[in-house]
């Protein structure tokens, strides 16, 4: 009889730590809003690593080649992050970018000289608009905690980045995607795909209105860094 008493007392002890723990483990799932984003954010790391590593070997302006080797090391540091909270909330990450990021990956290896330059340069004002617009809605709409602090930690270093972008890419005559007035980016191609960086493939010109209205008559290419209200 005393052995079963001790059976049911011990099959308590067992619910009693159990339940916590699968608490813990529901509690860990996070949203679809924060795992797209961790996964988004760590492609968007990948593509521009690569592509870094790409301007320092092949840009011919000097600039070109700076922002390559900070966006290397900036975009290594934020991963190392993206990939502990994502490991901490049990998210598989990609393995590598997107499709349509890895085929601007190729596109720049086919390029050289000042259309190199160029093709990089462009290519890099779409994909740190879609990253910055990726980073805000998961600031306003995500609800794991350390994933949102992660998108503010990155946010600073992105707008960093597209601001040295517009200033490269006025000196070298490349058209750079409008901002709403609000500070929020915008640019025509964004709104096609969340994930940021996708689609810099379907145009030579991501954003869709640079190649359209180059002529600054609008005005809109004078201003275009989001952040400015």
């Amino acid at each position: 009889m005393l052995g079963i008493k001790r059976l049911g007392l011990l099959a308590a002890l067992v619910l009693v730590g159990v339940a916590p723990a699968a608490a813990a483990q529901a509690k860990a799932q996070p949203s679809e809003q924060d795992t797209q984003y961790l996964q988004a954010i760590h492609q968007v790391n990948l593509f521009e690593i690569t592509t870094g590593e790409l301007a320092q070997q092949k840009g011919q302006n000097q600039r070109v080649k700076d922002l390559g080797k900070m966006f290397v090391t900036d975009h290594t540091q934020l991963d190392q992050t993206v990939q502990q909270t994502a490991s901490q909330l049990n998210v598989q990450l990609p393995n590598g970018p997107t499709a349509d990021q890895q085929a601007v990956i190729d596109r720049l290896n086919n390029a050289s000289g000042k259309n190199f330059d160029r093709e990089w340069v462009t290519a890099q004002l779409a994909g740190h608009l879609q990253a910055i617009q990726a980073t805000q809605t998961e600031i306003s709409q995500g609800s794991e905690q350390s994933v949102i602090q992660l998108a503010q930690t990155a946010l600073p270093a992105l707008q960093t980045h597209y601001d040295e972008l517009v200033q490269l890419a006025q000196q070298l005559g490349i058209p750079v995607p409008q901002a709403s007035a609000t500070g929020t980016p915008s640019p025509g191609a964004t709104t096609e795909s969340p994930a940021p960086g996708g689609t810099e493939t379907e145009s030579p010109a991501p954003g869709g209105t640079e190649t359209e209205s180059p002529a600054p008559g609008g005005g809109t290419t004078e201003t275009p860094a989001p952040g400015v209200s």
